[in-house]
């Protein structure tokens, strides 16, 4: 029985999948990234819905399909990278004059590649490929900018994705990578687990060694022209404050109407 109704329930959720996804009524929220997106009840849905800008899908590589998952106990052979993510974006992109809302923000999909990095890039390049006019692409060193961002993370395989002639991706750097030669359209992002690099866990004050530590790694970035962003950092107000002064580009949650309501509130992240 519960098996069934997981069956029925993913039918439901896939059909709306398959239907447009409406912008006018919804302002973009620029600082807004959706950490693991697929762990709530509509995928991308749900944070379109809330105006975020940013989301990550995981991908396992399965029998030739893309799988989004966190774990390979979740993966489930109807919840492919196409079915949850690039066609409904296809669709509203369709819906909505070649924009994800109704200005032309970016809107960022970043993919963590959990099984083998080399092997998994390989079919996701394919795959993209089939929906290029959707991407930021690199051709021969030339980029053409497109209505959506693909940033790659997690297993990363540098050695292919660097001498690839034709990208849709970029790659998500680490902190170390500031101060490095590659061009912004190869390390578009910078991101790292917040408690690797600062002690403040998000109450009270931040110290202003480490605001100031924080304030210099944006500022070091934005001028290489890389966005910031760091993950595991404390669900607060407090930290998204922060944040959110700091102009550090995505704001990582898993909870997304709070987010939304901060940002709205406070006009920070706002298109």
């Amino acid at each position: 029985m519960r098996d069934n109704l997981m069956v029925v329930g993913w039918f439901f959720i896939l059909l709306l999948a398959s239907q447009p996804l409406h912008a006018e009524e919804v302002t973009p929220l620029r600082q807004a990234h959706a950490h693991n997106d697929y762990h709530h009840s509509m995928p991308l849905h749900d944070a379109l819905e809330c105006g975020f800008t940013s989301v990550e899908a995981d991908i396992y590589l399965v029998d030739g399909d893309l799988l989004v998952g966190h774990a390979r106990s979740e993966l489930q052979p109807e919840r492919t990278l196409q079915r949850l993510y690039l066609d409904p974006l296809r669709e509203r992109l369709r819906e909505h004059n070649g924009h994800v809302y109704h200005s032309d923000e970016q809107f960022k999909l970043l993919i963590d590649i959990k099984s083998r990095g080399a092997e998994t890039y390989e079919v996701l390049d394919s795959v993209l490929a089939e929906y290029a006019d959707m991407f930021t692409r690199t051709e021969h060193g030339t980029v053409s900018q497109g209505p959506i961002l693909a940033v790659v993370s997690g297993n990363r395989d540098r050695r292919v994705i660097d001498v690839d002639s034709t990208r849709f991706v970029g790659v998500d750097g680490r902190l170390s990578d500031l101060g490095s030669k590659h061009s912004p359209d190869l390390l578009p992002w910078i991101s790292d687990r917040w408690g690797a690099h600062f002690k403040w866990d998000g109450t009270g004050e931040i110290p202003d060694d480490e605001r100031q530590k924080l304030a210099d790694i944006v500022e070091q970035a934005h001028r290489e022209g890389r966005a910031v962003r760091f993950w595991a950092t404390p669900e607060t107000r407090a930290m998204w404050k922060v944040l959110a002064d700091a102009k550090v580009d995505m704001i990582n949650t898993d909870d997304l109407t709070g987010l939304r309501d901060f940002l709205t509130e406070n006009q920070s992240g706002v298109e």
